[in-house]
């Protein structure tokens, strides 16, 4: 669903738009932008279709009678992705969106077919003048959700993860980092080695297989789960057996995970908000996208009933922070497993480094599968 993100998206690079696409844009603001999403699931899917469906919604209550939306569901592979591209674009769809990595190819090739319309692809890596890519810093909330875990005293937390690529090794990463720095404030003593165990579901979405892995941890004696699917059963399951949780994605605590300390979520809301209006205004230029609490893209649940009122503060304080450009998630000094320095003290990581992170960092117990 995601992606292996490479050096191709990392330079943030502005492409700008050809003459005719820009103002074909802006040329009757008083008629309804046509936008269209193709989506990878149903939109009840509790996870990542279901984060994209909410984000829809909001895009509709906001804009009204200014945009005319349409989408499809469970457009799962290459050629039903192009066939869904076309049929939007021939339908005078002015913008069209793919909802996961897997409409790469499908998205790259129809957008050079329609040089016309502009095309907005989630976790992608390829550009043209008319299609841009879009990704939200999910692991700024990771980070504050081992904030929050090691605020309130978890030093032996197990993670369902999911697939071996940088997004979610810098996720696993960011949130060993805010559970490390939440152990030292709360003043708990922990192995500094093995905070945060690792087991690979190897798949985005897999109900029985969160659910045996959530269970395999909790009979090994972790404190919390923290779910990194799509899907909450992960997280369900750790509250069945009276083990606490943290969801992903989406509200976990929403959708039967009545133990979750709080969920990592996807606010694709204001994004999918601003990118209309650039397309309507004839502003809109192609490039990279990569945004989190300061653009609104990426969100915290509400805390659990568990969670201390001055806890929740110190966490909300520093989400505050980060929104306003202080994120400190990937600040050195940062060790690997092996002890090496990452990140050197003073420094931070570069979104290079974050785009392409293939190791893990001091705290975690595991190893990426092949």
């Amino acid at each position: 669903m995601r992606v292996v993100l490479l050096l191709a998206r990392l330079a943030v690079c502005v492409v700008l738009c050809a003459p005719a696409l820009a103002q074909g844009q802006g040329a009757n603001p008083g008629a309804p932008t046509k936008v269209a999403f193709a989506l990878l699931g149903e939109v009840d899917d509790q996870g990542w279709t279901a984060a994209h469906a909410k984000a829809i919604e909001q895009l509709r209550r906001e804009m009204g009678q200014e945009v005319e939306v349409s989408l499809a569901e469970n457009v799962v592979d290459t050629a039903q992705a192009k066939a869904v591209f076309r049929r939007f674009a021939r339908q005078g769809n002015q913008l069209i969106f793919g909802t996961t990595f897997q409409h790469m190819d499908a998205i790259n090739a129809v957008a050079a077919e329609f040089p016309g319309v502009v095309f907005m692809h989630c976790s992608g890596v390829k550009t043209r003048p008319n299609l841009g890519v879009y990704m939200a810093r999910i692991e700024q909330g990771e980070y504050l959700a081992g904030y929050l875990a090691g605020l309130m005293g978890y030093r032996n937390v197990g993670t369902v993860a999911t697939q071996p690529i940088p997004e979610v090794v810098r996720g696993i990463n960011a949130f060993t980092l805010g559970l490390s720095r939440g152990l030292r404030e709360a003043g708990v003593k922990h192995d500094a080695d093995r905070l945060n165990t690792v087991v690979w579901l190897k798949s985005w979405r897999n109900a029985d297989g969160e659910a045996r892995l959530a269970r395999e941890l909790v009979a090994s004696g972790v404190e919390l789960v923290r779910q990194m699917a799509d899907t909450p059963d992960s997280a369900r399951t750790a509250c069945s057996l009276g083990t606490p949780a943290i969801g992903y994605g989406t509200d976990a605590a929403s959708h039967g995970a009545d133990c979750a300390l709080t969920s990592t979520t996807f606010e694709w809301g204001p994004l999918y908000v601003d990118i209309v209006r650039r397309v309507r205004a004839g502003t809109w230029k192609s490039g990279d996208l990569f945004v989190g609490f300061e653009s609104g893209a990426v969100g915290l649940a509400p805390f659990g009933k568990a969670v201390p009122e001055k806890i929740a503060a110190k966490v909300c304080a520093e989400k505050d922070r980060m929104a306003r450009g202080k994120d400190m998630s990937f600040a050195g000094p940062v060790s690997d497993q092996a002890g090496r320095v990452r990140i050197a003290a003073g420094g931070r990581a570069s979104d290079q480094e974050l785009l392409t992170m293939r190791w893990f960092v001091r705290g975690v117990r595991g190893a990426l599968p092949d």
